[in-house]
């Protein structure tokens, strides 16, 4: 038999011993605290729900526009108004300083009845002529009296006549006598007719004079804008008989103007 195979051992080499690592001197964590700074996650408590705010999510608003421009539009026009005031006061003042104006003055002087009689339908017919003074004092001032003016005469509320002035120019410390003519019809005049006999029996007829005459003041050379002259003049007479003297007893106008 061939030469059996010798079969000899190999030796394995043994696995390297690892040598163990250093017990550690110091504990890793240090006294008095966790093993992690989170802690256990088994133990760890769950952390609470979080709680929503229950005011309502209002987006931001955008930032309001300067109102620069208005203010100061706002704070021209106070300001060229109150300039503007100033002026005009500036200017009346010059004006009353210079030309120093003066209301004119009025009065009845006479009055004389041409037709006071009562017609068969009971009315009253009357006819009337009043001569009035107007004075204008004023040195530097002239009154221009236009057309559209209106005068009448009443007896306790009752129109009895009316009529108009004249148109004229009255200059600087002008007087000026007019001469004006009324005339009116009163319907069912009888019971004011008795109240005229009961106050003439008394020697005292209570009358009331209104005139409105539109005017226009020259200042200098300067024609102003048309105003308004408002008179009212307060008389007792005697007596209202027709053709007959009548006196005037107590007389007394009272002037103001408007535009």
């Amino acid at each position: 038999m061939a030469d059996q195979q010798k079969i000899h051992p190999v030796s394995v080499p043994e696995p390297e011993q690892v040598a163990p690592l250093p017990k550690p001197t110091a504990p890793l964590v240090p006294r008095g605290s966790s093993r992690s700074e989170n802690g256990d996650p088994e133990c760890q408590q769950p952390l609470p729900p979080l709680r929503r705010s229950l005011t309502p999510y209002s987006p931001l608003k955008p930032p309001k526009k300067k109102r620069g421009c208005c203010v100061r539009c706002l704070c021209w026009s106070c300001c060229l108004f109150f300039l503007l005031i100033v002026l005009i006061g500036i200017a009346a003042a010059v004006v009353y300083l210079v030309f120093q104006p003066k209301l004119p003055k009025y009065s009845v002087d006479s009055m004389r009845i041409t037709q006071f009689n009562l017609n068969t339908d009971t009315s009253l017919s009357a006819t009337f002529n009043v001569n009035i003074t107007a004075r204008n004092p004023n040195k530097r001032i002239g009154i221009y009296y236009e057309n559209g003016s209106h005068l009448s005469v009443w007896y306790k509320g009752t129109n009895l006549c009316e009529g108009k002035l004249p148109k004229f120019y009255q200059g600087h410390r002008n007087t000026t006598q007019l001469n004006v003519h009324l005339t009116g019809q009163t319907q069912n005049a009888t019971n004011l007719l008795q109240l005229l006999r009961d106050d003439q029996q008394k020697g005292k007829i209570p009358l009331n004079i209104r005139v409105k005459v539109p005017v226009r003041i020259k200042l200098g050379k300067l024609k102003l804008m048309k105003w308004k002259f408002l008179l009212k003049c307060n008389l007792n007479v005697d007596n209202l008989s027709q053709d007959s003297v009548i006196r005037i007893r107590d007389n007394k106008c009272k002037v103001r103007f408007r535009f």
